[in-house]
């Protein structure tokens, strides 16, 4: 097949079907509590013939985030997507982040597209999947969502009739949201509609429950038994998720929040604003509640920087509290989608906004969710062994946006 080069990095993909998924909200967790009670029999075979082991995401461990650095393969500073949710200053909003025109450079697939391949997107959340599907379906690709199957169009989706093939369309706030995008993969395979797939699932499972929970072993069997149907069918599958998940709650179950912008407006007195990147139109998941943090200081008060950072600093739960210029350097963030500062929080903490500002009745079985260091790293799994080079990288600091690059060319099958 032939190969193509995207953001500088060259792909060349086998004649096999190549599948790479992103499990959202997939902490290693779920995989070994389901793999110790037998529930995931083909993950096992392929942990053993193939390869797995963990790649660092992008801070923050949100999804918009990591979606954008997987489909393009490049970080944040360079795609320019910082968060699902960033302020525009010069125009006083708040700007979400889920449309093409956000990235700043191209995705991998209309390239793979055009080298000849067969290429499907198919995500759960349809708030993805105009980032993914940019400049594709005009070239005969396919790009939908699980939450939205049901109004699919050939003309702005690059398909028609899915449901026909695939099943009715399932509730966003479900399991079958995510297993419907991995039985499309399937039915895409089978059908030689595709040969070139990205299935991106939701973690709505993931922010309900734990990786033991019953729901979430069930859950993880029927990720297991599609992985199953797409090795039959004799693709190369690469694994790896957007982010983690912990659960960051009190013992009585209520969340472990601070609220950032009351605190810093009652100390230094008001015109603070706290941006929580992790907002994005499926609140029941997480009530706008995550472990990261963008603080725009008071217009004209610049001089606050060192002094409300030292203070952020001595709250309890802050793991860091970084200047833009430091947050941008060491997470790889683009500079003008940024705050003044950055704060990041423990492993079982969040930061809210005001308390007016987040409806925690939403959040009925307690609080599980990401966005901090302690849902950076994630899983990264290849069906097939890799070459002794890609092993080598393996062992140093893979990347999950790097999951294209090991799957087209770094294992023996390649």
């Amino acid at each position: 097949m032939t190969s193509f080069t995207v953001n500088h990095r060259t792909y060349n993909p086998p004649a096999r079907p190549i599948v790479a998924i992103c499990l959202d909200g997939s902490a290693d967790e779920y995989f070994d509590a389901a793999l110790a009670r037998g529930r995931m029999p083909h993950l096992q075979r392929i942990s053993v013939s193939g390869y797995r082991g963990f790649a660092r995401g992008q801070m923050p461990s949100f999804t918009n985030v990591n979606n954008a650095s997987i489909v393009t393969g490049v970080p944040p500073a360079i795609h320019g997507i910082g968060g699902n949710y960033y302020y525009e200053p010069t125009l006083d909003r708040e700007v979400m982040t889920n449309a093409a025109s956000f990235l700043r450079v191209p995705t991998i697939f209309p390239a793979a597209q055009t080298a000849g391949r067969k290429v499907a997107v198919v995500t759960a959340k349809d708030k993805l999947r105009d980032m993914f599907g940019s400049g594709l379906i005009h070239l005969g690709g396919i790009a939908f969502s699980s939450e939205k199957s049901n109004q699919v169009t050939k003309a702005v989706h690059g398909i028609e009739n899915v449901e026909a093939l695939v099943g009715p369309t399932p509730a966003i706030y479900s399991g079958e949201a995510s297993l419907y995008v991995l039985r499309a993969g399937v039915k895409f395979i089978e059908h030689g509609i595709a040969d070139f797939l990205y299935l991106s699932t939701t973690d709505f499972m993931q922010h309900k429950f734990a990786p033991e929970d019953a729901e979430a072993l069930d859950f993880y069997a029927g990720i297991d038994n599609l992985l199953g149907q797409l090795l039959t069918l004799g693709a190369i599958v690469g694994i790896t998720a957007d982010h983690g998940m912990n659960a960051k709650q009190n013992a009585d179950g209520t969340p472990n929040v601070f609220y950032l912008e009351s605190v810093l407006n009652e100390k230094f007195g008001p015109g603070f604003r706290v941006i929580l990147p992790i907002t994005d139109p499926y609140v029941v998941h997480h009530g706008a509640l995550g472990s990261f943090a963008q603080v725009h200081l008071p217009p004209g008060q610049s001089a606050l920087l060192a002094p409300v950072m030292n203070f952020i600093r001595d709250l309890r739960g802050v793991t860091e509290a970084l200047d833009q210029t430091t947050a941008a350097r060491l997470m790889e963030l683009p500079p003008d989608r940024m705050g003044d500062i950055v704060v990041c929080s423990g492993r079982n903490v969040v930061i809210g906004r005001t308390p007016e500002y987040h409806d925690l009745k939403l959040l009925h079985e307690g609080l599980r969710s990401h966005g901090g260091r302690y849902e950076e790293m994630v899983p990264f799994v290849l069906s097939e062994a890799l070459k002794p080079e890609y092993a080598a990288r393996a062992k140093g600091d893979p990347r999950n946006f790097d999951i294209f690059d090991f799957t087209c060319n770094g294992t023996v099958a390649s």
